[in-house]
């Protein structure tokens, strides 16, 4: 039997810059800004998303990613009662939660931190953090050194094979779950934290929750090192993430098929099995509308997203076609301030809006979307169709990239009586096996037998 996450189709919130909370971590006491987060979920009902993930959550003092304390909600956002309100709110709406897992460092404020900095050698924490040399110095004169995330000393590298670390952070978990009963974790920095750590956590987290989801962001490498049975259930995608908006601006169809069918194909692909994390923008990546040379092609780009394999996840405010761009190296633009009711009022891509929302349903409806094989049928630069196979259940998607309408002739992966439009029930005419399919400029048509 297939477990949630298998199925679902994601919402990415990143609620500080969704709520307008100030860039650091000053104010005395609580803001409640967790009920602005809570007016999104019958939007969200309504495009068909059945999980939603969330983070940065933790105390922090500026971006969300230096935490100050793992049990603790950022107080710019509201109260620990505020986010149980805010998970009850959803599993009442059939929306799991999954949170972001900062545990590859934290921030200089966290409590063990600043133990070593008043106690130093004589600190019991001393060894929770790697690189720590008190014959150093840092950019920040502590009179000693450290590890810190790409270089960057506000971002202090815990040492995950201290068993006392591992404990803790452990511990956390469990709160979260219990305190919470949050659905599952998205790892920050998959990719630098250590594989035992992991391990363990997946034992761990499915003592606690048989269904617990843990997915990692992992961004170059073999994602089967950590998508497998032992560490992982899945991991970002990245490589599809490239190939999705590249593969339009080029018109080149075969960097996308490509990359599919390296990953997936029912014959020899690498990941077949394993459920990808797939999305076309999130808060470290600029918006997919402003990466498009041709905004049009926003349609076809989606319905690969949600029609190739992998779990699709929209980036909240995308389906309205908010752009975002990074400027001067920053992220801020990346993670607007957005109120849901003001986006549906003043939605500038409506048509966009309705595309993902019967994207959503369709995947609802069918799950050879979500587990059924993938098998390619045709392919050129500017067109590509391909079948999701399970059970005698056959689903086609053919794409255009052109600017120009096209026509092609699309074979058919089994034999069939009947072919209908999956949008608008029309019934398709067969012709030897094939069926005649008439593409509009940056057009998307789906079909089921």
């Amino acid at each position: 039997m297939s477990k949630w996450y298998e199925k679902a189709v994601f919402y990415h919130m990143y609620p500080l810059g969704m709520t307008g909370a100030p860039k650091t971590n000053e104010a005395p006491g609580v803001v409640h800004r967790m009920q602005e987060l809570e007016e999104w979920l019958p939007h969200l009902q309504d495009i068909g998303c059945t999980a939603i993930y969330i983070g940065p959550l933790f105390e922090s003092t500026s971006h969300g990613y230096d935490t100050i304390d793992y049990r603790l909600v950022d107080r710019r956002l509201g109260d620990n009662e505020d986010f149980k309100r805010f998970v009850k709110k959803s599993h009442e709406m059939g929306i799991r939660i999954v949170v972001d897992g900062v545990f590859n460092h934290t921030g200089r404020e966290f409590f063990a931190f600043q133990d070593i900095q008043k106690n130093r050698e004589n600190s019991p924490y001393r060894n929770w953090y790697k690189g720590i040399n008190f014959g150093w110095n840092s950019a920040y004169n502590d009179g000693f050194s450290y590890e810190s995330w790409r270089n960057c000393q506000n971002l202090v590298n815990l040492n995950l094979y201290e068993r006392a670390v591992k404990d803790y952070l452990f511990d956390v978990i469990r709160f979260w779950i219990h305190e919470f009963d949050i659905d599952g974790i998205r790892l920050d920095c998959a990719d630098c934290l250590e594989f035992d750590f992991m391990k363990e956590m997946r034992w761990m987290t499915g003592q606690e929750k048989e269904d617990f989801w843990l997915m990692g962001e992992v961004i170059h490498g073999d994602y089967a090192r950590w998508a497998n049975d032992d560490v992982l259930h899945s991991v970002t995608n990245y490589e599809l993430h490239k190939g999705l908006y590249s593969g339009h601006n080029d018109h080149n169809y075969f960097e996308i098929a490509h990359t599919i069918r390296r990953q997936f194909d029912e014959n020899g692909g690498i990941y077949r099995g394993r459920k990808l994390y797939s999305f076309v923008d999130n808060h470290d990546v600029e918006r997919i509308i402003t990466k498009l040379n041709h905004k049009e092609h926003v349609i076809p780009v989606y319905t690969l997203l949600y029609t190739l394999p992998g779990i699709p996840s929209i980036y909240y405010g995308s389906e309205f076609g908010v752009e975002g761009k990074k400027e001067q190296g920053s992220d801020d633009s990346l993670r607007p301030r957005l109120r849901v009711g003001e986006c549906l009022k003043h939605n500038a891509h409506p048509e966009l809006t309705e595309h993902i929302r019967k994207l959503g349903a369709l995947r609802k409806e069918n799950e050879v979307l979500a587990q059924g094989t993938y098998r390619e049928l045709l392919l050129t630069n500017r067109q590509y169709a391909f079948a999701r196979i399970l059970d005698g259940k056959v689903v086609v998607v053919a794409v255009n990239n052109d600017e120009n309408p096209a026509e092609i002739s699309v074979p058919l992966p089994v034999g069939t009586d009947a072919v209908t439009d999956a949008f608008t029930g029309e019934e398709i005419s067969l012709e030897n096996g094939r069926i005649s399919v008439s593409l509009k400029a940056c057009e998307a048509k789906i079909y089921k037998m």
